[in-house]
């Protein structure tokens, strides 16, 4: 079983999401457990709260080291030690590669950031990795962390029927995936391209692999140059 910790201001953006759907299934059948605690309710301040104005000036508001590591804490006790991960926009990418990493760790941690970010000290202290869905900026952490326990929580043994399900899909090999078609047959005036309907499973299996071949060099060209070690 691999365990989930989220540190958020939202809880509640987060859980209707995680609990659904296969994820759901997963947690139902006791292959992931997924926890969202509030950040809030740890904190010392009477009114609540869990930010504060930068040092050195500049607009917006910076969230308070000590609510997120009394939190961290509750976690840790109550849940065990884990690997804490920052979602951050200055975090390096998140990949499948990084996914297929986080997979194999009994016990995640996530935490989301708002406002203009976090005290970089409770970061320093806490924090063992920052990871980024890209290259640009959301309003908080929460969808990031739902995206990592989902790319992550479906590679574990058992959330899915069977690990077919993923051994083919883009990334998993380095190439983006085959295009996909199921009935009916024409659709619009649309065909179903002649040899997925051939029996042939060989020439099946050659074209979808042309077709990957043909989707990544059109569209993610750098994964080729990746695959081939830099090269052209």
């Amino acid at each position: 079983m691999v365990k989930f910790d989220i540190l958020t201001l939202f809880p509640e953006q987060l859980m209707p999401i995680l609990t659904a759907g296969i994820l759901g299934r997963g947690m139902a059948r006791g292959h992931l457990g997924i926890e969202a605690h509030q950040i809030r309710a740890h904190t010392t301040s009477k009114q609540g709260q869990v930010d504060d104005y930068p040092y050195g000036g500049g607009m917006g508001m910076v969230m308070s080291a000590d609510p997120l590591y009394r939190c961290l804490e509750h976690v840790t006790q109550s849940r065990g030690p884990g690997r804490v991960i920052l979602m951050s926009p200055a975090g390096k990418p998140f990949t499948q590669d990084a996914a297929r990493g986080l997979a194999a760790e009994p016990h995640i941690i996530l935490v989301c950031g708002r406002y203009e970010g976090i005290d970089q000290r409770f970061i320093d202290e806490c924090v063992d990795e920052e990871l980024s869905l890209g290259d640009f900026v959301l309003t908080g952490g929460e969808i990031a962390a739902a995206a990592v326990c989902d790319a992550v929580g479906r590679l574990i043994p058992g959330v899915l029927a069977d690990e077919s399900c993923f051994e083919n899909e883009s990334h998993w090999d380095g190439l983006l995936e085959h295009p996909q078609y199921t009935r009916p047959a024409v659709w619009r005036g649309r065909a179903v391209p002649d040899v997925l309907t051939s029996g042939d499973h060989r020439r099946i299996e050659e074209w979808r692999r042309e077709q990957s071949l043909r989707l990544t060099s059109e569209r993610r060209p750098d994964m080729l140059k990746k695959e081939r070690g830099g090269g052209a």
